[in-house]
């Protein structure tokens, strides 16, 4: 968005609905702010002083809206935008996830399904990857009358998704860095395969780390399904990442979870991936699902050897997003 177009929705604005929108209000407001900020005005002194008039005006507006009561939580802002819903940060370390359509309240509901499923089944010292459902209700709309169906779960401080490591490392990762993100992945695709279940969205954007303890948490369960199942549906945009069964909607698998967790960490080193590991990679992301491995756990034992071989014994190495 231009900072000429973002001005005239500002002025032509005369309700929160008009200015940000009704599907993604927080996404709109990231936009206008991007497109006013100061630091990208244009040099035309015109244009500057509507653009910062704008800008004071957005802000302004956006903090001033009105707090919403959901159950037993008060909501603000959003914190994030993600795939289907919002998320508002409702205190105690805790994220609120609301749909913006009651239409994906199937979704949500896989997700509450899949995180009640592998706290149930999972092995307790590997349920930190992923997260801890908290509360689960339904929400009726007073004026539509629309029913969403509202998740709380916990959150943790200081985690940053795949994106935001590649945007750090545009030339690529080193291979020993991506090397202990690629070894927990595994792990918490293996826990959720034990409980019987495919992510069925292993992105970039889903896979959060925490840089300073090594920690991963994969997120967004919406897109869950029974082993042998069909994937419900794709994130939008995202279809490259998927394998055929997904595309052909196909029963999945372990196996499509394992190409999906390859091609991020293939994606993360980009040209600085050793052979070995470009040969590993490669071998997880096979056409067909009969042919790709279909146990994380024992994959992890497999990266380890090939790890070994490239830089002997593990050690802790320091990982920071300002590199």
């Amino acid at each position: 968005m231009r900072a000429t177009e973002a001005i005239g929705l500002v002025a032509a604005a005369r309700t929160d609905a008009d200015l940000f929108g009704a599907d993604q209000p927080a996404r709109r407001y990231r936009e206008l702010v991007a497109a006013l900020h100061p630091d990208r005005l244009p040099t035309d002194p015109a244009v500057r002083a509507e653009a910062l008039d704008a800008f004071v005006h957005v802000t302004t507006r956006w903090q001033a809206r009105r707090v919403t009561v959901l159950g037993d939580y008060r909501l603000g802002a959003p914190a994030h935008s993600g795939d289907l819903a919002d998320l508002y940060d409702v205190g105690a370390d805790r994220l609120l996830k609301l749909p913006r359509r009651p239409a994906d309240n199937d979704l949500m509901a896989r997700e509450a399904h899949a995180l009640h499923t592998i706290a149930e089944r999972g092995d307790p010292r590997y349920l930190p990857y992923v997260p801890r459902l908290i509360d689960e209700f339904p929400h009726r709309d007073a004026a539509s009358g629309a029913e969403r169906r509202i998740t709380v779960l916990a959150t943790a401080p200081g985690l940053h998704d795949l994106d935001e490591v590649r945007r750090a490392y545009p030339d690529g990762l080193d291979a020993r860095d991506v090397a202990w993100m690629w070894r927990r992945l595994l792990v918490v695709l293996g826990l959720a395969h034990r409980a019987g279940l495919v992510h069925g969205a292993v992105l970039p954007r889903h896979v959060l780390i925490e840089p300073d303890a090594h920690g991963v948490v994969l997120v967004d369960w919406c897109f869950s399904a029974a082993v042998g199942s069909t994937i419900p549906a794709l994130v939008p945009g995202q279809e490259e990442w998927y394998p055929e069964e997904v595309l052909h909607r196909r029963p999945c698998g372990p196996g499509t979870d394992i190409a999906m967790a390859s091609r991020c960490m293939s994606w993360l080193m980009g040209p600085r991936a050793p052979r070995e590991l470009h040969t590993f990679a490669r071998g997880c992301r096979q056409r067909h699902l009969d042919r790709r491995p279909d146990d994380a756990w024992l994959l992890l034992r497999e990266l380890d050897q090939v790890l070994d071989r490239l830089y002997g014994p593990r050690t802790f190495r320091p990982f920071t997003l300002t590199p």
